[in-house]
């Protein structure tokens, strides 16, 4: 495509430029140069949905992300003071002239954001914060014994309990009389009489109650005194429970007499109380709580007597208080001592005693029970097993759970697998013992807390005869049925009313947004990026900001269609909030919901960088410059296969039962394009990740993850010579690290540039030309062609090496060339360039042309693997394997969602790069949910119908053009 028109022309020509009139209402950036911006001028409309879209490195995240969203950052930091800036990582500031009109911005990017296994999803969206506060505020306690409500009564109750009673009613308020250790009666009467109190009370059994001036007790003799309060006895047992001590401080007294003695605090006649007396009553009462240490009596009309108590307690025990604290794993106060809030411990893991669950007791199934000795614990168990009903035959798999517990802990009758652990913790003397021991440790659930994280206390707290441990175990879409029907006090619904109104709202949007299938206890560390993504996005809903711009980097990356309905809701609610809301994103439906599109391009990389288009949905088809209108009106399409590619031998996995998987069969076909699709949480990523590619990898002797769950995996599998499972996790995280050393075409370059006449004249090698080993490279920034200033709290200064001026290499090296071009020049080139320059390198050529295939046409050769996005990362993986051709045998590829960041102008070139490794003889399965790559495949394997709980059923297997007669099948719907 020639360029013959500048930049500013075309501006002039499209007016893409906003005018100063459009500019009031517009986010403008002036003369934008981050990465390969060329010089852009763009308006983003305030307040509306706009979509950023172009092909893969046309310049869209240096303009969002790197422009727009860096100086919203860099101004908030420099907002602050100095003191605050040093603490904070250093901003850099993007190359632009100005941006004019920018609000507060927020990105939410689609990276795993937390590697800490102490995040999880309900701390992440705040919900369990609101959990917390709910069951802290709103919880009852329930007692582990009895099943009561445990209570504890305050000044409040006492005194509205006095005034419940009716008029004329004699009220004396009493506390127990304690006598202390190391005191005889009359120091503990003394002290009283300091304290200012006058008078005992003392109640018989029988006789009428006596009221004794504290001064006459004292004038008495020892043994007239001892009649009266009997002396406590000196070798007094401390009393285990509280029910005990609260018995014995109430009675303190001598059984033969039979009397209790009390401290009178005051006496009232009930009657219609004025302020006054509620003041002096409830000072009253504080003091008797005080005395009491917690405990108050009331004796109404001389008869009866009404206990109150201040202290948390019953059945015996002293239960916490609900503070949020108390339900927070991360807190040393609320967590789980076992396991210190990890809900995991080291012990003895299931799924090394047990590692196929196929087999029955009866067959081995448990490893350590084998060999002559430890196999008579199997030869017990089996014949026990009729007196606890047991079925021996039966594979651990179909074992109910109750039976399942059975053979861990064993009964009466007879010795479980726990027990077979505990005689080897009591043998650990002995070598053999340790060894044995130390083959089946691994992480395993808390048994103390049951992988709540919690301490037992805080799941004592109930609200709904539920604690806070079983909600986060729930479906977040269960736990918004649980809350919409929860019934609530009336006291209870006051409290939490504010409460539910974020916790609805936010359980609300991870539904919108196709997450209900996740639990709040799942760990933030084990999303995917998309998913991880939406999180955030619930987060930033619930904070109910406005006036600000959100950036997303393509949020509808891992979702079903379906669900990609929903998340344009969410966004639109957001915007109606009174933000402005940019989205990076390829997918035609966005397009359609847009109010304003920017398209970048014209093409990638150094030939792209510009604004090719700018408008609504129906001006973008309009443009003629625009390759994304081109595609959206239908005048470029992604090209079917006529015909699907018949498949002979095939993999098969039998009865798959991880995660939410409900015992499926799944037959995979080989040498064609078979896909995996479904709705988000639908089992794809179970069934292809944690069950076919670990258990593929231990049938070839390859280490691998723990495989889930399956009954067995059947087919041919002698025909495959490896398995590669091709995701988007970085190629390399250094600066060094470039997409030409990782497909190894770098060595024939450096050994290209070691053969010329100044080369061999100087007795250069081909490690001369690397950057990544002394010899060849610059002394002073050792290869990286720049030097960083770190100044504190102001952002770190790259400055160019001021010896190789930032080309990496010593005078010497860049002075051998070829062509005219030193060896930085050639790092320099974008892929295509270099194709065109080596022409005559045929092995050069070869080497780096599937860079081109795979629709990196437009990377430089030496760009940092780090500035790599997630897609980009998976195609050089891609381009590695097309490189070898044929020479690597049968290789089964899994991919991960490998249209991820991709236009469908690179779609294209990626269908055309699997069906090169197909005619290669290698067997592609994809997981994917982009209906052109749906289209496109030879076989397709649709999971669901829905997600979590309903889904992991195989909904359809079989050509994708009979797919959309399935009423059942979402993905049958898109097509």
């Amino acid at each position: 495509m020639k360029r013959n028109t500048t930049v500013a022309e075309k501006d002039k020509k499209r007016k893409d430029t906003p005018t100063p009139e459009e500019q009031k209402d517009m986010i403008v950036v002036k003369g934008a140069r981050t990465h390969n911006l060329k010089n852009v001028t763009v308006g983003f409309p305030r307040n509306k949905f706009i979509v950023v879209t172009g092909v893969s490195g046309s310049g869209k995240s240096s303009l969002t992300i790197d422009t727009l969203f860096a100086e919203g950052q860099r101004r908030y930091a420099e907002s602050l003071s100095a003191y605050a800036r040093q603490f904070m990582a250093r901003m850099v500031k993007p190359d632009v002239d100005y941006i004019k009109g920018l609000c507060p911005a927020i990105a939410i990017e689609q990276k795993v954001i937390t590697r800490t296994p102490r995040s999880t999803v309900g701390s992440m969206t705040e919900i369990y914060d609101y959990l917390r506060l709910l069951y802290a505020r709103a919880g009852k306690t329930i007692s582990p014994i009895s099943g009561k409500e445990v209570k504890k009564d305050d000044v409040t109750d006492v005194v509205e309990d006095i005034k419940q009673l009716p008029e004329g009613m004699r009220v004396v308020i009493l506390v127990a009389f304690k006598q202390h250790d190391n005191r005889d009666v009359k120091e503990e009467l003394n002290i009283l009489m300091q304290k200012g109190f006058s008078r005992m009370y003392i109640r018989g059994r029988e006789e009428a109650p006596e009221l004794l001036r504290i001064e006459e007790l004292l004038e008495m003799d020892e043994k007239e005194l001892k009649k009266k309060i009997p002396a406590k006895p000196k070798a007094a047992a401390k009393s285990k429970t509280a029910k005990a001590k609260t018995e014995e401080d109430e009675n303190a007294t001598d059984k033969k007499a039979g009397s209790h003695i009390y401290l009178l605090i005051d006496r009232v006649v009930t009657k219609e109380f004025e302020e006054d007396d509620i003041h002096r009553l409830s000072d009253s009462i504080n003091t008797a709580f005080y005395e009491g240490e917690g405990e108050v009596l009331l004796e109404i009309n001389g008869k009866e007597l009404v206990h109150y108590s201040n202290r948390f307690e019953l059945d015996g025990l002293t239960f916490e208080e609900p503070v949020p604290n108390l339900f927070s794993f991360n807190n040393p106060y609320g967590a789980c001592p076992t396991c210190e809030g990890f809900g995991q411990v080291l012990g003895i893991d299931e799924d090394l005693v047990i590692p196929d669950r196929r087999l029955s007791v009866y067959e081995g199934a448990v490893a350590p029970w084998k060999g002559e000795k430890l196999g008579l614990w199997r030869d017990q168990f089996v014949k026990g097993a009729r007196s606890i009903d047991f079925p021996i035959h039966k594979a651990i798999a179909d074992l109910t759970p109750a039976q399942y517990k059975l053979l861990w802990n064993g009964n009466g009758s007879v010795y479980g697998i726990r027990d077979f652990f505990k005689e080897v913790e009591q043998n650990l003397y002995k070598v053999q013992y340790r060894v044995l021991l130390s083959r089946y440790r691994g992480r395993t659930t808390c048994p103390e807390c049951g992988g709540s994280r919690l301490r037992k206390e805080a799941l004592y707290i109930k609200i709904d005869d539920r604690n806070i441990g079983e909600l986060c175990e729930w479906q977040v879409k269960d736990l918004q049925q649980w809350f919409a029907n929860v019934p609530l006090t009336e006291h209870q619904q006051q409290i939490a009313k504010r409460i539910l109104l974020e916790i609805n709202q936010r359980l609300q949007t991870l539904v919108d947004v196709g997450l209900g299938y996740l639990t709040l206890n799942r760990l933030a560390n084990s999303l995917s990026g998309g998913e991880s993504q939406r999180i955030q996005l619930t987060r930033s809903l619930g904070s109910n900001l406005t006036n600000s711009l959100y950036i997303l980097d393509e949020p509808s990356i891992g979702l079903h269609s379906r669900d990609t309905e929903r998340l344009i809701s969410v966004l639109k609610q957001l915007k109606e909030l009174g933000n402005t809301v940019v989205v990076v994103e390829h997918d035609e439906m966005m397009m359609r919901e847009a109010d304003h599109i920017i398209d970048m391009g014209p093409l990638a990389s150094h030939l792209g960088g510009e604004v090719v288009a700018a408008g609504t949905y129906d001006e973008l088809i309009a443009d003629d410059n625009s390759l994304t209108g081109k595609y959206l009106k239908g005048e470029l399409t992604i090209d079917v296969p006529r015909q699907p590619r018949k498949w002979k031998s095939s993999i098969v996995v039998e009865g798959a039962r991880q995660n939410n998987l409900k015992d499926v069969t799944v037959t995979f076909p080989l040498n064609v394009l078979c896909v995996v699709s479904g709705v988000s949480g639908s089992g794809k990523t179970t069934l292809v990740k944690q069950v076919l590619y670990p258990a593929l990898k231990k049938l070839k002797g390859e280490p691998a993850d723990k495989v889930g769950f399956h009954k067995a995996i059947k087919g041919d599998l002698d025909s495959i010579s490896q398995i590669e499972l091709v995701d988007q996790n970085p190629i390399g995280k250094s600066s060094r690290s470039n997409p030409i050393t990782y497909i190894k075409a770098y060595d024939d370059i450096r050994d290209l540039y070691s053969r010329q006449p100044l080369a061999k004249m100087r007795g250069f090698q081909p490690k001369h030309f690397s950057f990544n080993v002394d010899g060849g490279r610059c002394d002073t920034c050792k290869g990286e062609g720049e030097q960083i200033v770190e100044m504190q709290f102001l952002a770190d200064v790259h400055l160019t090496c001021e010896v190789c001026g930032g080309k990496r290499f010593k005078e010497e090296v860049l002075e051998v060339h070829y062509k005219g071009k030193s060896i930085y020049d050639v790092l320099e080139m974008s892929v295509d360039e270099a194709i065109e320059f080596f022409g005559e390198e045929k092995n050069l050529v070869k080497a780096i042309q599937p860079l081109h295939d795979v629709g990196l046409g437009y990377i430089k050769l030496g760009q940092s693997s780090d500035t790599l996005s997630g897609g980009e990362a998976q195609r050089v993986k891609l381009a590695s394997f097309l490189g070898k051709g044929k020479s690597q045998g049968h290789i089964m590829f899994i991919f991960d969602e490998p249209t991820t960041g991709l236009h469908f102008h690179d779609i294209k070139k990626l269908l055309s790069s699997f069906r090169a490794l197909i005619e290669q003889g290698h067997s592609l399965l994809v997981i994917e949910h982009n209906t052109d790559v749906i289209k496109s495949a030879d076989w397709v394997i649709d999971l669901g119908p829905e997600a979590g709980d309903a889904g992991g059923n195989l909904v359809f297997a079989g050509i994708p053009s009979e797919l959309k007669n399935i009423k059942e099948s979402y993905t049958g719907k898109f097509l």
